[in-house]
């Protein structure tokens, strides 16, 4: 092998290693930054490194298409099966005695009717073991009504006080007037105003504006699935619940908080580079919190599903069961809204803003121009060689022959040229004899 062909050969594995880099600089360039990592393990392991890759933002279209239909069933739930309000709110009277002699739920609810003339709204049994009892709701009595039902139900079952004594006193009752009740309401109505308020202002502040919107609206999402189901299922609406409620609206805000966050630490410097889009750094956000919004939701469900059972199934507290199931609830639907609702409402608000749109836009077309070079490389090369051979061929026809003019050392020049031809062939010779490349070759930087 010549020289010369040694070095085109050195020249060929250069350009090769250069299309390599390019090819990978290309790759790295035209991949989102929210593709899954092909090099991460299974499936919990890609969750758990923020690194799985889910589409939740590219398919937020499908998410509005289920959530509009949860919302839809919600509202007609609401609509037509309406809430069991407690006494709390409705007004009315409720009494309670343990059950001796033989009570049930049935036979308390008749001498009950028999005594004051009014059916119950309602008869159950709460609690379990020493703390069991029986549970009366009817509308308003007066206080003649409640003697009544007190006497009779103390001569028909002879039921007993936490020291076993038989007495009366072991049927206790309460009563709530209707305007107590429509003043707590109006009251639970204007906290919720108010607490919405001030989120919005803190969130736009501390934020975006966009931010808060799309934080409210999936607060406002939160209610609306929790109180549909409280409407389909039956539960008792109690002050509890209302406390409850917001005490999950709060969850909720604070798992949305964390994910706006990372999206807002994700775009910083967002349009002065093609790299990626905000949908795609929003989507990368929703990944890196994903697990973090899991355990914050398991370990406190945790807790919340202990108290429940200690309510209903051991002590049988009203007011703690009330407290707990809107709890259960709603941290449960906080967690779906926060994850799959929030971020992509963000983005949409996003989008219809005339830079987020041209910036997506100089992102697509960056990646266009980088990928297309890599996909017709061969072809622009064999275009290339053959633009240079016909301006070649061109030049050497369009080129007239010129006279020469015979110099005074012109033998003595072809004599040298001779001469190097024949050191030239001797050392390709020698090359061929020996199959060493680089014999007689001077060592040089880059070699």
């Amino acid at each position: 092998m010549s020289n010369a062909e040694t070095r085109n050969a050195a020249e060929d594995k250069a350009a090769e290693a250069t299309t390599a880099e390019t090819t990978t600089e290309t790759t790295a360039v035209a991949t989102p930054v929210d593709a899954p990592d092909t090099q991460a393990g299974g499936f919990f392991e890609k969750i758990y490194n923020g690194t799985g890759g889910f589409r939740i933002v590219q398919n937020r279209g499908r998410l509005y298409g289920i959530l509009v239909a949860v919302l839809v069933a919600c509202v007609l739930s609401i609509a037509v099966r309406g809430f069991t309000l407690g006494i709390d709110f409705e007004g009315g009277t409720r009494m309670t005695m343990p059950p001796a002699g033989g009570a049930t739920e049935s036979s308390v609810s008749e001498v009950f009717e028999e005594a004051t003339g009014i059916a119950p709204q309602s008869t159950q049994t709460v609690g379990s073991g020493d703390a069991e009892s029986i549970e009366i709701t009817a509308e308003r009595l007066s206080e003649e009504q409640i003697r009544k039902a007190r006497s009779a139900l103390f001569n028909e079952f002879h039921p007993k006080n936490n020291v076993g004594e038989v007495t009366q006193d072991a049927i206790s009752d309460s009563t709530v007037s209707e305007s107590w009740g429509s003043s707590i309401t109006k009251k639970m109505l204007i906290a919720l105003g108010v607490f919405l308020l001030v989120v919005f202002l803190y969130i736009a502040i501390r934020l975006e504006r966009d931010m808060a919107a799309a934080a409210i609206i999936c607060l406002l999402i939160d209610l609306t699935v929790v109180s549909g189901i409280y409407a389909l299922i039956g539960f008792e609406v109690s002050p509890a619940t209302v406390i409850g409620l917001l005490t999950i609206l709060a969850y909720s805000l604070y798992d949305t908080v964390v994910v706006f966050d990372k999206v807002q630490e994700n775009t910083a410097g967002l349009f002065g580079s093609t790299r990626s889009t905000f949908a795609e750094e929003t989507n990368l956000a929703i990944n890196q919190t994903i697990m973090r919004s899991i355990n914050t939701s398991i370990f406190s469900l945790v807790p919340i599903a202990s108290l429940l059972v200690v309510a209903v199934g051991i002590m049988g507290v009203g007011t703690l069961k009330d407290l707990a199931l809107v709890q259960f609830i709603g941290v449960i639907a906080g967690t779906f809204s926060s994850i799959f609702f929030a971020a992509p409402l963000l983005v949409t608000f996003k989008m219809r803003q005339k830079k987020y749109k041209q910036h997506e836009a100089r992102v697509e077309r960056a990646r266009s121009l980088a990928v297309a070079p890599t996909d017709d490389s061969s072809e622009d090369d064999a275009a290339v060689e053959a633009a240079e051979e016909s301006s070649t061929q061109d030049e050497a026809t369009d080129t007239p022959a010129k006279r020469g003019v015979s110099s005074p050392n012109a033998k003595l020049e072809s004599k040298a040229a001779d001469k190097k031809r024949a050191v030239d062939d001797s050392t390709e010779d020698f090359l061929r004899e020996t199959g060493n490349e680089d014999a007689g070759r001077s060592w040089r930087p880059g070699m």
